[in-house]
Parts: C-alpha cells; sequence; structure tokens
C-alpha cells in the first residue's frame, strides 16, 4: 500500500484508508463474536475518529494522564467501539484479545466506556448528552487552570491550552441537558471545545423524522457557538480532507465553543445494513459481515484482521505522542523557571495536597447562638477559599440562598461580558437555571483535574441532577454539592419546594455520601472532611444545609466519622437511645432533657452522615448504638426509609410520609408531628415494646 499522501493539505494515504477500514472490520467483528452491541455507528464514525487519534489531538499513549493532553470524550457512549478500537491502535494498552471480549464479564472493553475502568477512556458515557456537558466541564477546568498557573500568556501560547475533542450524536442533542450546557459553554465562550455532530439520520426507532426535525446548526449558532457542515464524499464516505480542514478553522476559533455538522451514513460502507436503524443496536450478521469485508477488500473467512503494515503505521502515534510530550515539558520548565511560586503551588495541587495549616482556617462556631447551617456553610467556603486557590464554584442562580459565594468581586465570566465583576479567571460560577448541566459540567470539572469544584441548588432541585450525580458517584469524583433548604422547615414556599423523600433517594445512590449537619459546627466539620477526602478517599459529597437557624453545640470529632455520641445519658446505662440528623437533632436534644428529668438515662446520636458511619468498624459503630439497646428511635423530617435498620424491631421513627404544605416552618413542625413531645412519646413506646421482646 502507497505511503504517499492523497491529498495535498492532510497527509492522508492509502495505508490511512486501509487502516480506517480495519477499524470498521474491527468493529463489525467485536459485536458479530458477542452477538450483541452496536457496529454501525462505529463503522461510520472510523475515519473521523481516526483523523482526531492519529492527526489532530495532542497526546500521549504512554502517558494517558499528562496534564497538557488534549481530551477526547465519545458523548454516544454505545458507540463505544469508535474508543476502543481507536484505543487499541494508538497503544493505549488494549489489544485484540480485548476487543475480542467485548461486552464480556471482567473484560477492558465493557459495552459503554467507564472511566478508571478501560486506560485513556477520560469519562464513563452511555447517558446520552452527558459527555457533551462534561465535554462542556472540561473546558471551563482548562479555563480556570490556566488562570491558576498562567494568566498572562497569550492565547494559545500557554502550556496549559489545550483542546476538548468531542463526539456527539442525534440522542445526545435531544437530550435536554445538552441544551443547558451547550447555552452555558456559548455564554461562557469557551472557545477549547470542538464537537463533531454525527448526523446519521437514525435512532433506535428509524429514521430521526420521527421525532427529530429542528436545524441543530442554528440552534447552535443561536447558543453563541461557530458552526460549520461539511457534506459526504462522493461515495457517501466522510470527505476526510473537508473534515480536516473544518477541524482545523474549528480549533483556529479561540472565542467560541465549535461544532461540525457531518451528515453520514450508518454501518457504511455494508451494502445491506448501511442506513438501518437495524445497524445501530444489533450484529450485522455473519454474511453482512462477510459481504462488508469483500467491499472493503478483506478476507471474509479471517476475522479481527489487522495486517502487519497497518498496525506498524497506526502504533506510530505513539511516538509522537511521545514527542509532543518532550516539547510540552521543555515548555513546561520555561514556564517554571519563570513562574516558580506558581510552579510550587502546581506541584501541590497535581499531588493532591492542601495548603500547610489550612486546616486552621476553618471556623468554630461558639455553642449556644443559632445559626442556619446554610449560613456556616458559607461562612466556612469563603474561609477555605481564602488559602485553597483551586477550589472554586457557584450555584443553579439561587448563590444568595444557598451561600455559595467565596468571592462576589470574581465571576467566572469570558472577556466582553459587560458585568464589572467579570473575569475569565473568576472564582464564582454562574451556573444559571441549569441544574442538570450544573451536575454534569461539575463531573467534567472534576476529570480535568487540578481543581476542587463545588455546586449548589435547593435540594428538592437535586432531582433535576440525578443523572449526572448517580454518574459522578458511578466514576467516584470528588464534586461536592450545596443543597440548602433541606426539609419542610424552609416554610412558606410549599410542598413543591420541600424536600421530603429526597434524602432517602439520595442515599440510595451508591457511593454518594450525603451529610446533613446538624449545626454550625457539625457544618464546618463536615466541610474540612471533604476537603480532606477529595484526594484520599475521592466521592462525591452531598451537603443538605437548613434555611432556618438551628442551635450551635459544642463541636465534636466524631462528625467526621458519620455518627457519634452528642449527649450521653445521665443516671446509668442507656433505656433509649435517640438518633437524629439536621434539624432534629435539636428535637432529640429536647427529648432527652424531658426523658432524664423522669429518670430514663437517654443517649442521643447524632448521625450527620450514615454512609460515613457505615465505613467506621463494628467496634465503633456498636460503640455508638450500643446493641443491647433495643429501645430506639430516629427522627427526621422526610420520609424513615433510611432508619428501619438502626432502630430495629422495638424502635420507633419519626418521620414525615408525606408531602409538606405552605406554611411558617414552626407551625409545620407542630401540625405534621415533628415535636419534641412526639420523640418522648415515641421512646416510651420503645421502651415499653424491647421490654415485651
Amino acid at each position: 500500500m502507497s505511503t504517499k499522501p492523497t491529498t495535498t493539505d492532510l497527509e492522508w494515504t492509502e495505508l490511512d484508508q486501509r487502516a480506517v477500514d480495519t477499524a470498521r472490520v474491527l468493529a463489525m467483528d467485536s459485536v458479530q463474536k458477542v452477538g450483541n452491541g452496536h457496529p454501525g455507528t462505529a463503522m461510520s464514525l472510523a475515519p473521523a475518529a481516526y483523523l482526531l487519534f492519529q492527526k489532530l489531538m495532542r497526546h500521549d499513549p504512554s502517558d494517558a494522564d499528562w496534564t497538557g493532553r488534549d481530551r477526547f470524550v465519545l458523548s454516544p457512549g454505545h458507540t463505544s467501539l469508535t474508543l476502543y478500537v481507536q484505543l487499541f491502535m494508538a497503544g493505549y494498552g488494549l489489544e485484540l484479545s480485548d476487543l475480542k471480549a467485548f461486552r464480556t464479564w471482567d473484560s477492558k472493553t465493557p459495552g459503554h466506556p467507564e472511566h478508571g475502568h478501560t486506560r485513556g477512556v477520560e469519562t464513563t458515557t452511555g447517558p446520552l448528552g452527558q459527555g457533551i456537558a462534561n465535554a462542556v466541564g472540561m473546558a471551563m477546568a482548562a479555563r480556570y487552570e490556566r488562570g491558576l498557573f498562567d494568566p498572562e500568556a497569550p492565547k494559545g501560547e500557554s502550556p496549559f491550552d489545550h483542546t476538548i475533542w468531542a463526539i456527539v450524536s442525534d440522542g445526545d442533542l435531544e437530550e435536554g441537558i445538552s441544551a443547558e450546557a451547550s447555552s452555558l459553554a456559548g455564554h461562557q465562550k469557551l472557545g477549547n471545545i470542538v464537537a463533531l455532530y454525527d448526523d446519521n439520520h437514525i435512532s433506535i426507532e428509524g429514521d430521526t423524522e420521527t421525532a427529530f426535525s429542528e436545524d441543530v446548526l442554528k440552534r447552535y449558532e443561536a447558543y453563541g457557538w461557530h458552526v460549520q457542515r461539511i457534506e459526504q464524499a462522493a461515495n457517501g464516505d466522510f470527505d476526510v480532507q473537508a473534515l480536516h480542514t473544518a477541524f482545523q478553522a474549528a480549533k483556529a476559533e479561540t472565542e467560541r465553543p465549535s461544532i461540525i455538522a457531518a451528515r453520514t451514513i450508518i454501518a457504511w460502507p455494508a451494502p445491506n445494513a448501511q442506513n438501518t436503524e437495524a445497524s445501530h443496536g444489533s450484529a450485522l450478521g455473519e454474511a453482512e459481515v462477510a459481504a462488508t469485508k469483500r467491499v472493503m477488500g478483506f478476507d471474509p473467512e479471517q476475522q479481527f484482521q489487522v495486517e502487519d503494515e497497518v498496525f506498524t503505521h497506526v502504533r506510530k502515534v505513539v511516538d509522537r505522542g511521545r514527542e509532543a510530550h518532550a516539547a510540552w515539558d521543555k515548555r513546561m520548565q520555561q514556564w517554571r523557571e519563570a513562574n516558580p511560586e506558581r510552579a510550587a503551588e502546581f506541584d501541590r495541587i497535581t499531588a493532591g495536597e492542601l495548603p500547610d495549616g489550612w486546616e486552621k482556617t476553618v471556623p468554630v462556631f461558639p455553642a449556644g447562638k443559632d445559626v442556619a447551617t446554610r449560613k456556616a456553610s458559607g461562612e466556612v467556603l469563603k474561609a477555605l477559599g481564602g488559602v485553597i486557590p483551586e477550589l472554586w464554584g457557584g450555584s443553579a442562580d439561587l448563590a444568595g440562598s444557598n451561600n455559595t459565594t467565596i468571592d462576589a468581586s470574581s465571576s467566572f465570566l469570558p472577556e466582553g461580558n459587560p458585568l464589572p465583576e467579570a473575569n475569565p479567571y473568576g472564582r464564582t460560577v454562574h451556573f444559571g437555571i441549569r441544574e442538570h448541566a450544573m451536575g454534569s459540567t461539575m463531573n467534567g470539572i472534576a476529570l480535568h483535574g487540578n481543581t476542587r469544584i463545588y455546586g449548589g441548588t435547593f435540594l428538592v432541585f437535586s432531582d433535576y441532577m440525578r443523572p449526572a450525580v448517580r454518574l459522578a458517584a458511578l466514576m467516584k469524583l470528588p464534586v461536592t454539592y450545596v443543597w440548602t433548604h433541606d426539609s419542610i422547615g424552609l416554610g412558606e414556599d410549599g410542598p413543591t419546594h420541600q424536600p421530603v423523600e429526597h434524602m432517602a433517594a439520595l442515599r440510595a445512590i451508591p457511593g454518594l455520601n450525603m451529610v446533613r449537619p446538624a449545626d454550625a459546627n457539625e457544618t464546618a466539620i463536615a466541610w474540612r472532611e471533604i476537603t480532606k477526602r477529595h484526594t484520599t478517599n475521592p466521592a462525591p459529597h452531598g451537603l443538605a444545609l437548613t434555611r432556618q437557624n438551628v442551635p450551635t453545640y459544642e463541636a465534636n470529632e466524631g462528625v467526621a466519622k458519620g455518627g457519634y455520641v452528642l449527649f450521653e445519658a445521665e443516671g446509668g446505662r442507656p433505656q433509649v437511645i435517640l438518633i437524629a440528623t439536621g434539624s432534629e437533632v435539636q428535637l432529640a436534644v429536647e427529648a432527652r432533657d424531658a426523658l432524664q428529668s423522669e429518670g430514663i438515662p437517654t443517649r442521643v446520636v447524632s448521625m450527620p452522615s450514615v454512609e460515613w458511619f457505615e465505613e467506621q468498624d463494628q467496634a465503633y459503630r456498636d460503640g455508638v448504638l450500643l446493641p443491647d439497646v433495643k429501645a430506639r428511635v430516629a427522627v427526621e423530617a422526610g420520609i424513615g426509609l433510611t432508619w428501619h435498620r438502626y432502630v430495629g424491631e422495638a424502635g420507633r421513627i419519626v418521620s414525615l410520609e408525606h408531602f409538606g404544605a405552605s406554611a411558617d416552618y414552626k407551625v409545620l413542625y407542630r401540625e405534621f408531628g415533628l415535636t419534641t413531645e412526639a420523640v418522648v412519646e415515641a421512646a416510651r413506646e420503645s421502651i415499653a415494646d424491647a421490654g415485651r421482646r
């Protein structure tokens, strides 16, 4: 095969084309072997993915975590073979055996790409729309990172400048999250995103005319994106030259995010399966696979055919990657010599370390004063922000209520924004009323690395974020959600805004740590613990915080263990244990006083985080929840689903098993039976029941 370029602007040889067709063969064979999967899009996108990995992207397969690399996001995760085949060809560690094990137990090639599972996969995709929103977050993080380390450098000349490449599908653009995230990207003028829109007109139910007929490029133009469209080559395949030109033009556009629409034929060049919905999610069948191989000049009797010449050719990208990395290292060394203090900060941050003495800045609140935990959280954030420059974030247009503003004079907004506090490298992110995109862009920011991100809204609106929160938990991402107005305690806004089932529903997500502090000091210690865990034990954390003031108790380090004895029983071993969280801890404390006055030794356990508590060893947990004390009461202003395993058969739960209402929060607590008297009565019942068992 010729290695001479067949085009003038792009070095594209017959060997390159053979490599692309090899990628198509591998996609077909991988799906055919396992009997299920999505071959069609991987076949049609093969030229685009190859062009990126082999010709355009700055990456180093020998160092998948290189700070200076471009990022690649495959938003339609169902076409995972589009990515897996390129990772195999580029030398990221996947072998032919991994492609042969596609979608099987314990393989490196699961049905959808999984970050942390397969080397070179930047994010877990599958739920459509999440990937493009992750890409927006990565682009935001790249800008903030540049602001931390090299803000004065001209555009394109900093070692921290890089491009976020993404492939998106019809399905991604139909999901509402893409609208939220793309609107945000346009508003932020994120010129470091290049997205290829695979306009193949096919969905599971057939032609996309069944559900999708808008002019996508006009929509994106309205968002403020740079838009291009490329036409097919005469044979129906990608016009590789046109795509390369479009990619280059998009990368050169630094003032706006870019999207390129390309009309493709799914399953190209399969003679019968192309342009059919069946090729989207089903194996082509042995006869069609063989026929397609003949069309491309491959032996239909061979499976997973990779010729030595092709293999040698594609693996040259490893050397090119190392060369690019070495050139970057040289620029980085020059930057280090010119910026020694920033270089020291870069080294600290990339190592996941915190500044010396940072813990001393965390405030301690005087006991006895009533403070809303959302207010306490805001004070802690400002204190942490003063010493941890990589900490940044904001709110979904609720900053004044969420108390999420570190620096009101520094808003993360692009050049040209008319607001006086606008700064392209600002600390405060205005996500707008886009909770879902906020969650997923936070994921992208965390995936990008080198910063610490938080985002706030009302707890009830965590429902809008849940798909992104679930993926954060799946990927073990250190993002922090500041969810305020955590119960009927928000009062007059009524049941639409009063979370009832949300704590239980969020606790049901594996890997998400929910923290509902009882007071200001628990809030401060919780923030401190979350900050520590960012690198030592990464996971998403949700803080559920009160709108209303609550009593402040003496600080207790037991908060970091999720549950602890807040007040011990007096006059003997406890006869009953009261377990509470958040604003209801005060009810348990008041109930203890009443029970103690009756001569009933009563222990109060504050349990701000069930997940942290369950991490502790059995001895600690038994020391808090004494196994021989069967009389127990749990109290929380929400459904009681969480607490059955802690109170046991003789226990009682004081909870709220219905929606709230519009009234002052004190009235609501009284009318719905969330009172000291109710806790006392439940304790008496539990003691009696335990005595009968």
